[in-house]
């Protein structure tokens, strides 16, 4: 065996790895989609490689190098498919499906020309594998989001490909680089080794950008009110004191809602635990229609509500209020299997300097505390700072 066997071997293992890592990430998360991809075309690689093997000892190699072509491009196009399907982005088919049948017809009406024979004979081979690279790195630019891994992603995706470029030239400048002598010339070597580099590269970064989508899956789901779909406690307040402190760094006002929901005991009583959920899941809805993008939404527990405003202040923040207590109170309970109105309190806070969750938390609930007393169904607002109360949109139920 010579140096391009003994690291062909190597690459079969490491591809056999990245199979089954893939493929365990697959199995064990649903959500994964794109895992399952990615495992195919590593197992495809597995393939290719043991192909390249038995390649060389061929009397007529033509038919046995077309299927080692067809089945090495399938992996690297199998690839792109897993990386849209891992960034919820469309998958290129037409693109794929030119560029796999395409060099495919154009390698097959060259089957007897063998693949290094001259410099244009040697693109026309390796340029599809450049492409499916190029096909690939332009998947994850299109992501709605990209880390840093993702550009390195997007580096080592265009590195790879334009190794494949270079191939070429390597062959013609390390001399005899013929399918007999493929696994004990120099090029078979160094072709093997770049291979075997970049394979690794780039399945270990695929595999961290899966295990990081799938590390935020458990978190958000750890972190996630399955009743409500909105955070629970401890995600509120996790996902709170980071939006505070941006929001004092850049010094713009915040400011929280505390909710209750008015006599929710009695629904559960009366019309049961499965209409109370309802209630619950109708109300969390209401809060979600009604907020942006930067706000923070949690069931603080049983039936009261929290909700984080940055860049709100007070008067914003009973606008929000006001407008959920007013939706909510519309909803027929009949509905929702609870035959009888619903109503929610409200208590609104801002935050002053050097106040910190704990500090809005307590005031805000001093403030829910206040519109229960005071009667329920309204919105009660507590700040240091004196309040315009002239919009009409706070008048009404709203108290102060």
């Amino acid at each position: 065996m010579g140096a391009a066997g003994f690291v062909l071997a190597i690459n079969i293992f490491v591809a056999g790895l990245f199979a089954a890592a893939f493929g365990a990430v697959a199995w064990r998360y649903s959500s994964a989609i794109g895992a399952r991809w990615l495992s195919l075309a590593y197992a495809l690689g597995i393939l290719n490689s043991i192909l390249e093997y038995i390649l060389p000892g061929q009397d007529d190699p033509r038919l046995l190098g077309i299927t080692v072509f067809a089945v090495a491009l399938s992996a690297f196009l199998v690839c792109v498919v897993g990386l849209a399907r891992h960034y919820a982005v469309a998958v290129p088919w037409i693109s794929l499906a030119l560029l796999g049948g395409g060099s495919l017809l154009a390698n097959t009406i060259l089957i007897n020309e063998p693949a290094t024979a001259t410099l244009g004979r040697a693109m026309i081979y390796q340029l599809p594998y450049f492409f499916a690279h190029i096909l690939a790195a332009i998947v994850v630019f299109r992501a709605p989001r990209r880390g840093a891994l993702d550009v390195l992603l997007i580096v080592f995706l265009l590195v790879s490909g334009l190794q494949f470029i270079a191939k070429p030239y390597l062959a013609m400048g390390l001399g005899d680089a013929s399918l007999k002598n493929y696994m004990h010339s120099l090029y078979g070597a160094w072709s093997q080794m770049l291979t075997a580099f970049l394979l690794v590269s780039n399945g270990v970064l695929m595999l961290l950008i899966n295990v990081r989508e799938v590390m935020a899956e458990i978190t958000l789901r750890s972190e996630t009110d399955k009743l409500s779909g909105l955070l629970n406690r401890r995600g509120f307040e996790e996902r709170a004191e980071r939006a505070l402190q941006n929001a004092t760094r850049a010094r713009i006002p915040s400011a929280l809602v505390l909710a209750d929901l008015d006599h929710f005991k009695d629904v559960n009583d009366t019309f049961g635990h499965d209409a109370g959920d309802r209630v619950i899941a109708a109300f969390a809805g209401l809060l979600v229609n009604s907020a942006d993008a930067r706000m923070v939404l949690g069931r603080h527990g049983g039936e009261e509500f929290a909700i984080l405003l940055p860049g709100a202040n007070l008067a914003s923040g009973r606008l929000y209020a006001e407008g959920v207590r007013q939706a909510f109170a519309a909803l027929s309970g009949s509905d929702l299997g609870a035959n009888r109105p619903l109503s929610a309190s409200f208590g609104v806070t801002q935050m002053q300097a050097g106040d910190s969750l704990h500090d809005l938390v307590h005031r805000a609930d001093a403030a829910l505390y206040a519109a229960k007393k005071a009667g329920r169904d309204r919105v009660h607002a507590v700040s240091i700072e004196p309040v315009d109360t002239a919009d009409p949109r706070l008048s009404g139920q709203a108290g102060s």
